[in-house]
């Protein structure tokens, strides 16, 4: 096998107050191709979103993802050129990382000759990303529930697949302002009221029954949160004012994708309506950025051909 080719989604994570617990494929896709060559040197082709910044060598992602695979199994990484292409934003809150290692871990494993299950490459992916939601997402698609439990002899993650109700969209706004995942974190508090975790605690029920049991009706309130997107407000001021337009607009629920800056409403119709009101908020509010509709997927990374 001398070339495999691999898509892999777009996420969103949280969904609100599911912090580091939640995440949902889009339909929004990274191409990957994998050559192995026989001599030179590794390298990594970019076009579409990150050209020109992201890594060209061994330091990018999803060579060190597929890296990372290859020493798991104890066998030399093949000499290889790596092109990607990529529709996922940097930096907005949609994955473009989880995408990367999701990616490039399903590429090394075809080539590897050691098979590894879609749950050994989400304990690799949340190894290498840090935290478990996108990857969870980006790894085995749909929406995924995920927690990790830490015993003396290490961590396991226990994901459970929740169905999404049919004809669900989403409307995203992507601003051009970035929020880095890391500074996006740092503004959390250590500590928060039990009535704050209570809040959060019944909502993440919610949400979870409300997808899985088809009542979309109850999402306005169940993708309510009070443990990080207050806080992460003064990162992106507009926030507020474009959740308010989506959901005067008609859209189901709306939240912070992720840590940001993107915008994400659920919708079940009615989603060129968000879009424009969504975009004419950011608009008023002096926030550039772009609006598109998509939808969730059930499938996570994966091979779209191998010669």
């Amino acid at each position: 096998m001398t070339l495999v080719r691999v898509k892999a989604p777009a996420t969103t994570a949280n969904m609100g107050p599911g912090y580091d617990c939640l995440g949902m494929a889009l339909d929004v896709w990274n191409t990957i191709e994998i050559e192995v060559l026989d001599s030179g040197e590794p390298v990594v082709e970019v076009t579409g979103e990150g050209a020109g910044e992201l890594g060209a060598g061994r330091d990018n992602l999803v060579y060190r993802s597929m890296e990372f695979l290859f020493q798991d199994a104890e066998q030399e990484m093949p000499l290889v050129r790596i092109r990607c292409d990529n529709a996922i934003p940097l930096a907005r809150g949609m994955g473009s990382s989880a995408a990367a290692i999701a990616g490039g871990l399903v590429a090394a494993n075809a080539i590897c000759s050691q098979d590894y299950t879609p749950n050994d490459l989400l304990e690799m992916a949340a190894t290498i990303e840090g935290h478990p939601d996108n990857v969870a997402a980006a790894v085995l698609g749909g929406m995924q529930l995920v927690i990790s439990d830490k015993t003396e002899e290490g961590s396991r993650l226990y994901t459970v697949p929740i169905n999404v109700p049919p004809e669900l969209h989403a409307v995203v706004f992507v601003p051009q302002v970035r929020i880095a995942t890391e500074d996006a974190r740092a503004v959390l508090p250590e500590k928060v009221t039990v009535a704050d975790a209570v809040h959060n605690m019944g909502r993440v029920g919610l949400l979870v029954a409300s997808m899985a049991t088809n009542h979309p009706e109850y999402l306005a309130i169940a993708t309510q949160d009070l443990l990080h997107q207050p806080y992460r407000q003064p990162l992106f001021p507009a926030m507020k004012v474009i959740f308010k337009a989506a959901l005067d607009a008609g859209a189901l629920g709306v939240f912070l994708s992720g840590s940001g800056s993107t915008v994400l409403a659920l919708t079940q119709g009615r989603e060129m309506t968000v879009a424009y009101e969504m975009a004419e908020a950011a608009r008023q509010a002096s926030v550039e950025g772009n609006v598109s509709v998509t939808q969730p997927t059930v499938r996570g990374a994966h091979l779209i051909g191998q010669e």
